[in-house]
């Protein structure tokens, strides 16, 4: 889905982003351009930057475990 009308940027781009090593909003808004317009997409980037990194705990976690 597009969370960045303005650039065109989708939550697929985003998780990608943050598998590839960005941890905060201002990576995303130099990698993507995310938020960098009207800002309107900010609170909705951020909260998928969050479960992205979420995810990548908890892998990580589960591989130590195993």
């Amino acid at each position: 889905m597009y969370v960045c009308l303005c650039n065109a940027v989708t939550d697929s781009q985003i998780r990608q982003a943050v598998h590839g090593g960005a941890t905060r909003m201002c990576d995303l808004r130099r990698e993507l351009g995310v938020a960098s317009d009207c800002g309107k997409c900010a609170c909705m980037a951020n909260q998928i930057r969050k479960d992205a990194q979420s995810e990548l705990t908890a892998c990580s976690v589960a591989r130590t475990a195993a």
